[in-house]
């Protein structure tokens, strides 16, 4: 097996374990994050209505408009968490579930995850 192979069933091994692990209520939204090399997305889920509630990204164009040159992936990853932040509690979500979709909490998903809670949003 090659190590990609071995890194992308660790991946789904842990995306399984994680969704299984939290809890999702009415009361209480799944906040996803979705990762590439060069962008990152995150969307605020109400699985019981089965719709998407918030969604940021780093290919939106308010979060383009707020992009520096020198900005790292991790400072683009910040901004997206603050993005969704806002959009949650605009959509009157204040209390989220972090599903970190198989990514290791750390990096850029951590970047994102505590600029989400600066924002506001409590998980």
């Amino acid at each position: 097996m090659s190590i990609q192979a071995k890194k992308k069933k660790r991946i789904i091994r842990r995306k399984h374990h994680i969704k299984n692990t939290i809890s999702v209520s009415s009361d209480r939204l799944r906040l996803t994050v979705f990762k590439s090399l060069t962008h990152i997305y995150a969307q605020v889920i109400d699985d019981a209505a089965g719709n998407t509630v918030a969604s940021a990204s780093t290919l939106d164009k308010e979060v383009i408009a707020l992009f520096k040159a020198d900005m790292t992936r991790t400072d683009k990853s910040k901004l997206v968490g603050e993005i969704i932040g806002k959009r949650a509690l605009a959509a009157d979500v204040k209390k989220i579930a972090f599903d970190r979709n198989g990514n290791v909490y750390h990096g850029r998903v951590k970047a994102l995850a505590d600029a989400a809670r600066k924002a506001g949003l409590e998980f």
